[in-house]
């Protein structure tokens, strides 16, 4: 199957984005700002007042001590309320933060959750891995923290340089001698740090990616003896990502050493320049000594900003990559078109996963309602491919396949999945109850009914000998059960599902043969009257089931009832016989 990249948003969509999850938390935002500038305020009363401590301690008339105290007890007094300032604005940023990121989480999972089933498996599982992952955490720690402290930094930014003009004018022009460092560098910075952000987390992907390959399919790689090819490929994957984070590190040592030479600058040139003027007696001591702590004060909101900055860069790029996975066009296009009836048609179906190499060829099948199909053949030859398309999962590259005239692929997912669903050997136990497990197919379900579905798969009396029943925890470190009794579990949802049309993608394979008979046995009793196209090597499926649809590659070869093709002696009467040997 070819693989296929997930889409990653633009700068503009990101942009976007972030406005509008700004828009939705403005309150909260504009509550963080004002704390914290009111917090700003009170901590520039310390150099202002230290400057008029000095002033008055050095005029020519003296200073009385009451003055000198007044001004100590005004400097305690903004101490503590900065303090007190401080602690309410970081509360507010950090309840500002977890909203956002809650948000942000909720709006990610339903992207995920509506990416086309086709798309996330030909997409592998390292890009969507690690976006889940590694992409949330990066954007968790700067919305957390980032956002505020980006706005928090701009604001006190602003107010000090503003205090700076206001109580000692005459000094405020040298602050700015670093300013064009600063912001060289930071221009610089930031052309390049998205597109090298973006490459880091894409060879992150890819390592993740073929490591957990590697890990699935231990068991073939040392059956072909590939060991060495899957040895070689993850130590391209690692060059790749040591060779992209090199790159970003190598951007962030040219840039923190310029932006620390525009940080020094302007204290430096501060003093040079105020013991130039108070010398001349343009400015008072007190003056420079303001003019210099507010200089000094500027440095910790800047570099602070610029730090984030490039947080904020690894942020957007993982944005970038989380908004993308809404860019995954959709598979299907609902037309309203409803279906006339149950009836299941595959007409002249192709379908490939490489171009220009058909994996199915003119596939032709109809199948009645409340008939049981048995799709047997050998291991590649396509029956699980036709199985997909006759569950709507995947839609053929020429011809159509329908469910009473309808195109399975014009119909709307909820709709679909009421008329065909399928159930393969993979399953998955979500951590929670038994209970929440089974109501994932009917929310409204009652125990009653659950139990009846798990009666349906002979699953009943295991489940009543758990410790707590129906309330048992599974997954997650708690009860664990068998791969049988799992695959259980997924065929009981399946019948509270309900839908008229199952394609069982050897739906049975991890069930002992004796198990797996009266699995099917039930399900055929509980399914009376519903179409069941089962896929399966063991070719009781087939002995049971009302025609059988021999596939080789990717065609129908046969077709008929088991006698019928038993008596035509062609390819299914040769695996009847090797399986009965």
């Amino acid at each position: 199957m070819a693989r296929v990249a997930l889409p990653i948003a633009d700068g503009p969509e990101v942009r976007r984005y972030a406005r509008q999850l700004m828009r939705l938390h403005a309150r909260p935002m504009t509550a963080v700002v004002v704390l914290h500038g009111l917090a700003a305020v009170a901590g520039m009363g310390a150099p202002v007042l230290l400057g008029m401590i000095i002033d008055a301690v050095s005029s020519d008339e003296g200073a009385q001590l009451s003055t000198v105290d007044n001004i100590a007890l005004g400097l305690a007094a903004f101490v503590v309320v900065q303090a007190v300032l401080t602690r309410f604005a970081a509360m507010a940023s950090a309840r500002m933060g977890e909203r956002v990121l809650a948000d942000l989480r909720e709006d990610f999972v339903d992207r995920v959750l509506a990416i086309p089933l086709s798309t996330v498996e030909r997409a592998g599982t390292g890009d969507l891995v690690t976006r889940t992952s590694r992409d949330v955490n990066q954007i968790a720690h700067s919305v957390r923290r980032g956002v505020p402290e980006t706005l928090i930094a701009i604001v006190t930014i602003v107010l000090t340089a503003g205090a700076l003009a206001l109580f000692t004018p005459k000094l405020a022009l040298p602050c700015l001698v670093g300013a064009p460092i600063i912001i060289f560098a930071t221009r610089w910075y930031l052309r390049r740090a998205t597109p090298a952000y973006l490459r880091e987390n894409a060879t992150n992907s890819e390592l993740l990616d073929g490591l957990t390959e590697t890990v699935e399919g231990a068991r073939t790689t040392e059956a072909y003896g590939a060991g060495e090819r899957r040895i070689a490929r993850t130590m391209h994957d690692l060059k790749e990502n040591y060779r992209a984070e090199r790159a970003t590190l190598r951007l962030r040592s040219i840039f923190w050493p310029m932006a620390d030479m525009g940080f020094q600058i302007p204290v430096a040139a501060t003093l040079l320049v105020g013991g130039w003027f108070f010398i001349e007696g343009w400015v008072t001591g007190g003056q420079v000594v303001t003019a210099v702590f507010l200089v000094q004060q500027l440095i910790e909101p800047v570099d602070r900003l610029l730090m984030w900055l490039d947080n904020l860069q690894v942020a957007g790029a993982s944005l970038a990559r989380l908004i993308g996975v809404s860019l995954v066009p959709d598979d299907r296009s609902p037309t309203g078109v409803k279906p006339t009836s149950e009836q299941l048609s595959a007409t002249d179906v192709r379908y490939s996963y490489v171009d220009g190499r058909d994996v199915l060829h003119g596939v032709d099948l109809t199948i009645a309602p409340g008939e049981r199909l048995a799709m047997v053949g050998p291991s590649g030859a396509g029956k699980s491919t036709l199985g997909r398309l006759l569950a709507g999962i995947d839609g053929p590259r020429v011809g159509e396949v329908t469910v009473g005239d309808a195109p399975l692929v014009e119909l709307p997912l909820d709709e679909l999945r009421g008329h065909v669903a399928l159930v393969t050997q993979e399953h998955h136990i979500f951590l929670g109850t038994l209970r929440e497990n089974l109501m994932l197919a009917s929310p409204s379900a009652s125990d009653a009914k659950l139990r009846e579905a798990l009666a349906a798969v002979a699953a009943l009396d295991w489940v009543e000998d758990l410790p707590e029943g129906l309330d048992t925890v599974l997954g997650g470190g708690k009860h664990e059960v068998s791969p049988a009794q799992a695959q259980q579990l997924a065929l009981a949802r399946l019948v509270l599902a309900d839908p008229h049309t199952l394609v069982l993608d050897e739906a049975t394979s991890l069930i002992d043969p004796r198990a797996a008979r009266d699995l099917e046995r039930s399900l055929a009793a509980v399914l009376e009257g519903r179409t069941v196209i089962a896929i399966a090597h063991r070719l009781f499926s087939a002995h049971d089931a009302d025609r059988v649809a021999v596939v080789e590659d990717g065609k129908i070869a046969e077709l008929g009832s088991h006698h019928e093709l038993v008596a035509a002696n062609g390819s299914y009467a040769a695996l009847w016989r090797s399986w009965q040997a």
